[in-house]
């Protein structure tokens, strides 16, 4: 095959569950000028077997390796043996929508210089059934977005789901790649990296959907509350030391909002993982936000849809 105009990096590992409808997600897409590395952290279960019987259906390469639990090493190893001028994550718990690649392709063409592509996504459950929309707080209008208004609103939260983005590869392989000593927020730091070197290109309707369900490495990862929070400071520290925005209010204003945000978040995991939440912190910093503060929150951080779309996958029950 000629060069590939995008590869799709899959990390894989354990993922008989959901892989099915990843790969089944691509096959969709109906295009045969991208190439697709499936990258195995030494699975048990039967993940090697099912991308084996996707090899004669996708141009898919799987590279098996022994163990190591850290998905965002494999998807670095992933992203430099691949071959596309352009790239994106599918996770094997998360899938894509018919005619994904076909949007991108077009807003490619039209917008080449975009640093990054990005859509909403469904957050599905166990089953795949819809319940909620994780928007993006972006124009609607598919024109490139400026990097500082794109970096206002996703200092105070990651509002990218992995499965959303497209992206150039040698862009991502000059700024490092993915930071291995993230296992939760790794994701989030690359994105402000990427939208950090030019404009964004957002496209308004959901292409892809993001599954939640208990066994995701984040979810079980992200028990130990401490080291969530640290992750979780840790980047949006190093990103707001290195924005400079023409208002110092802004600046501010960010600064508490993603704050509360990183705070809200560990409490919520906490909570899911039965461990005590420091509220008193949390009350006294959600104060000092004031109403400014409070609408940039409510506006970056959606999470009234995140918290929606979170319990009405415990609240379904059966198929």
């Amino acid at each position: 095959m000629s060069v590939p105009w995008l590869s799709v990096i899959v990390p894989t590992y354990n993922g008989q569950s959901y892989l099915h409808a990843a790969l089944e997600g691509i096959v969709a897409q109906g295009d045969d000028r991208i190439e697709v590395l499936a990258i195995d952290d030494g699975s048990t279960d039967r993940t090697l077997a099912i991308l084996d019987e996707y090899t004669t259906r996708l141009p898919l390469e799987v590279i098996p390796r022994p163990h190591f639990g850290n998905w965002t090493t494999t998807t670095n190893i992933a992203l430099s043996r691949a071959r596309g001028d352009h790239a994106c994550f599918l996770h094997q718990d998360d899938c894509w929508l018919p005619g994904r690649l076909e949007v991108l392709k077009r807003l490619l063409t039209k917008h080449p210089r975009a640093a990054l592509f990005l859509h909403p996504s469904w957050f599905i459950d166990v089953e795949g059934r819809r319940v909620g929309r994780w928007r993006c707080p972006l124009p609607r209008d598919g024109q490139p977005v400026a990097s500082d208004f794109v970096l206002e609103r996703l200092l105070v939260q990651n509002f990218i789901s992995i499965p959303a983005p497209l992206f150039r590869r040698e862009t991502v392989l000059a700024l490092g790649g993915l930071d291995e000593t993230l296992w939760y927020t790794a994701d989030w730091d690359l994105w402000l990296k990427l939208v950090a070197t030019g404009e964004t290109v957002h496209w308004p309707e959901p292409l892809s959907c993001f599954r939640i369900h208990p066994l995701s490495q984040t979810v079980r990862a992200s028990s130990q509350s401490a080291r969530f929070r640290s992750q979780m400071e840790r980047v949006f520290e190093r990103h707001m030391a290195r924005w400079k925005p023409s208002r110092r209010r802004v600046k501010r204003q960010v600064a508490k909002a993603g704050r509360f945000s990183a705070a809200v978040n560990t409490a919520m995991v906490a909570h899911f993982h039965g461990q005590r939440a420091h509220l008193g912190r949390l009350a006294w910093q959600a104060l000092a936000l004031g109403p400014g503060g409070w609408r940039r929150f409510l506006r970056d951080s959606r999470i009234v849809e995140r918290t929606r779309a979170r319990l009405r996958t415990r609240n379904l029950k059966g198929p």
